[in-house]
């Protein structure tokens, strides 16, 4: 059966910056082999289907090359953006306000603005933060001095989990390599999703002069080696600066992606107080690149 899609570049408001993900419409009756065969296909990190809902006004559901994702923040932007070319959303006042049901749960949407520039946000969940990890495996997984993480990493999820890892300065940023040897040693093949120690090495002070922090993530196969934006470890990072006291103000810029030819930047603002955070918003912009219709 056809469906028609978008292809997205998230996290940036220009074509081939941010990071890009394929939407397919009207995906409910699309099989999961066949979901995650068009991620491997379009070799982007993941792929957004939307579906339908009964707990919300939209419904989507996230795939990476081999497995679901039950939240992901550059698939939700993608999807809203989408929804937003194809006229499905009325901005005819200037923002609309509305959820999107993802695998994690239902996430509360705002869009302010119109057209192209419209700003699209997401409220992820409360943080949850998890164990602290071991600063010399984690450097060793990437080439690292232990001396070059400035702070303990540690697990943090707003519904999908990362190993926030702050790092001293850029200079150790580029250096970072990851060994696949050893990420496979500490998440064993099979291991669930939501167990993964799969760390977003983060620095503040961002790339550009609107930035104030930049980050990588790296991957390793059936994944790209390297995601230009990834909105869902951003809530989590967010979390874990103003948790820990990194970050003077709750609302700052993430920028990551431009080491990589992307660029992509999100607003990003922690709710609540430092020691009990009750979600994070994450905004950003959406260009779709391309559309048609996909037959398999």
């Amino acid at each position: 059966m056809p469906h028609s899609f978008d292809w997205v570049d998230a996290f940036t408001n220009h074509a081939f910056g941010g990071n890009g993900c394929v939407v397919v419409h009207e995906a409910d009756d699309m099989s999961e082999a066949d979901r995650m065969a068009l991620v491997r296909e379009t070799s982007l990190s993941e792929c957004a289907f939307i579906v339908e809902s009964d707990v919300a006004d939209f419904g989507a559901r996230y795939y990476l090359a081999d497995k679901e994702i039950l939240m992901a923040g550059h698939p939700t932007i993608a999807t809203v953006a989408s929804l937003i070319d194809r006229g499905v959303i009325d901005l005819s006042g200037g923002e609309a306000e509305f959820t999107l049901e993802v695998g994690a749960g239902v996430l509360p949407i705002k869009v302010t603005g119109n057209g192209p520039d419209a700003l699209i946000s997401m409220t992820q969940p409360a943080p949850e933060f998890g164990a602290i990890q071991d600063k010399s495996v984690i450097a060793a997984m990437y080439g690292l001095n232990e001396d070059d993480i400035i702070a303990p990493p540690q697990i943090v999820s707003t519904g999908t989990p990362f190993c926030i890892t702050l790092l001293r300065d850029k200079e150790a940023l580029r250096r970072a390599c990851l060994d696949v040897d050893a990420w496979a040693a500490l998440n064993p093949p099979g291991t669930p999703r939501a167990d993964l120690i799969e760390p977003f090495l983060v620095t503040l002070g961002g790339e550009t002069e609107a930035g104030h922090t930049f980050s990588r993530l790296l991957l390793p196969a059936p994944m790209p080696p390297e995601d230009p934006f990834t909105g869902s470890a951003t809530g989590c990072m967010a979390a874990y600066l103003w948790r820990h006291n990194f970050i003077e103000t709750s609302d700052f810029r993430a920028e990551q992606g431009h080491w990589m030819g992307r660029p992509g930047m999100a607003h990003v603002r922690v709710l609540g107080s430092r020691d009990a955070p009750t979600g994070v918003e994450v905004a950003g912009q959406g260009k779709v690149l391309m559309w048609g219709i996909l037959e398999v």
